[in-house]
């Protein structure tokens, strides 16, 4: 027997409350008790109430602004640009406008954000190397309002929608292009090692040696953020040591401009002495002294894609498909060349 979905009114008599009541914490109004919005949070929740979307539901099109929010881990850098570029792509002719939000660093936005976006009714949520936990989840879920992930930090849930590229081919494609190069010791310096993309470049880094026969040297990998900095401190101890790695593998371009200040600061040129392969293919790296090698990931594509998808969603139709891993390749530039003969 299929249970009948529950409406405003049978949420409202559970909890004690009247219909308007059940009705502002839906719409993410303010004047609610903190006490009675978790009581009808967690009966919506229970019930697992969806508010009706559509063309002929009359629901959260019919009131929801012609806004998106778009939400970034990290978002003051070239890459969230590139991102942004994707976006507004589609975005902007059909007239949608976007609501920017940066994490500061966090991987999940604080409940404050989620009241937010309920009490502005956008027609959906973009989240980038982001997410949400169940609870949050459930409240957009409540509400109409979807959401996608582009470039997930972790492994969501079957359902949740995403939008990524392929990391673990990115990292194949750099090492072996090293390793066709006459590379056999080879650095790695990564994001962090709590990110799927991290850990998927460091695995295509391994397949590839796996496929070459040759061995790598765990120590040789090293974990930080995705930023210049951290490239900097880490290839410095890398450098440094006796036996230094002839080629570094950036996690992105931002790390391998850090491994490039690094370099130098040890009197070592890019490509004689050391080589360096980036990730991400910004616009900045065809104009580096020497050009940057880097692996091509399709940022605008990613967030074009992601935000069709999110806007097909909004009109309460299903996308040809939920989950997509766009092709990353190589662009060979001047920043890799063979080994130095010693």
């Amino acid at each position: 027997m299929v249970r009948a979905r529950a409406t405003i009114a049978d949420i409202a008599a559970e909890v004690g409350v009247s219909v308007p009541t059940v009705s502002k914490v839906l719409n993410g109004r303010v004047d609610v008790s903190e006490a009675t919005r978790r009581r009808v949070e967690e009966a919506l929740s229970r019930h697992e109430y969806r508010k009706p979307v559509g063309p002929r539901s009359g629901g959260a099109k019919a009131t929801a602004s012609r806004l998106i929010d778009l939400v970034f881990h990290q978002g003051d850098n070239l890459w969230s640009q590139e991102i942004i570029n994707g976006v507004e792509r589609i975005s902007a002719p059909a007239r949608v406008g976007v609501v920017l939000s940066g994490l500061g660093g966090a991987h999940r936005p604080p409940q404050e954000w989620i009241d937010d976006v309920m009490s502005r009714r956008p027609l959906g949520v973009l989240l980038v190397l982001s997410g949400l936990d169940e609870r949050q989840r459930h409240q957009l879920h409540s509400r109409a309002i979807p959401f996608v992930v582009l470039d997930t930090q972790g492994n969501p849930p079957t359902d949740v929608p995403t939008v990524g590229s392929n990391n673990w081919n990115g990292g194949l494609v750099a090492t072996q292009h090293l390793i066709g190069l006459g590379h056999r010791r080879i650095g790695v310096i990564m994001g962090p090692s709590d990110m799927l993309c991290s850990r998927a470049r460091v695995d295509g880094f391994r397949s590839a040696h796996d496929e070459a026969g040759l061995p790598w040297d765990p120590s040789l990998v090293r974990w930080g953020e995705f930023a210049a900095s951290s490239g900097y401190h880490q290839a410095r101890e890398l450098l440094e040591r006796p036996d230094r790695p002839t080629a570094i593998f950036a996690g992105s371009d931002y790390v391998a401009l850090g491994i490039a200040r690094a370099a130098r600061e040890h009197g070592l040129r890019i490509p004689e002495d050391l080589s360096v392969v980036g990730y991400d293919n910004l616009p900045i790296t065809q104009w580096l002294n020497p050009p940057l090698t880097t692996v091509n990931q399709p940022l605008r594509e990613m967030g074009s894609l992601a935000t069709q998808m999110l806007l097909t969603l909004a009109e309460g139709r299903t996308p040809s498909s939920t989950r997509v891993d766009l092709m990353t390749e190589l662009v060979v530039r001047e920043s890799t060349a063979p080994p130095a003969t010693t």
